[in-house]
């Protein structure tokens, strides 16, 4: 019985750990992210996908656009400026950071 258990937690938890976009698409949206970014185009801000490709390999990559995220940032995609998103936890930048990394 332990062992069938054992596997069932290890099934569940590698099917929560392949889920991750759908939860932080819907994390974007919850924080307004969308308003000024989408996955595949450009609106106000570029594309998640151009900003996946931009830093692809980055090893500070994730630090970088969290903090953009957070205290906002100019001059990298053109003239327009990203505003602060103080509504943006630390925790919650990484993980949309994390995500839109993913995407290709």
């Amino acid at each position: 019985m332990k062992r069938c258990l054992a596997v069932v937690a290890a099934i569940t938890a590698g099917f929560f750990v392949s889920m991750p976009a759908m939860a932080d698409a819907a994390l974007a949206t919850a924080k307004n992210c969308t308003s000024c970014h989408a996955i595949d185009k450009k609106v106000l801000g570029p594309s998640y996908k151009d900003v996946a490709a931009k830093y692809a390999g980055q090893p500070d990559a994730v630090e970088k656009l969290s903090s953009k995220i957070m205290k906002g940032g100019a001059g990298a995609w053109g003239p327009v400026p990203m505003p602060a998103n103080a509504q943006v936890s630390a925790d919650e930048a990484k993980k949309l950071v994390t995500w839109i990394l993913t995407l290709k």
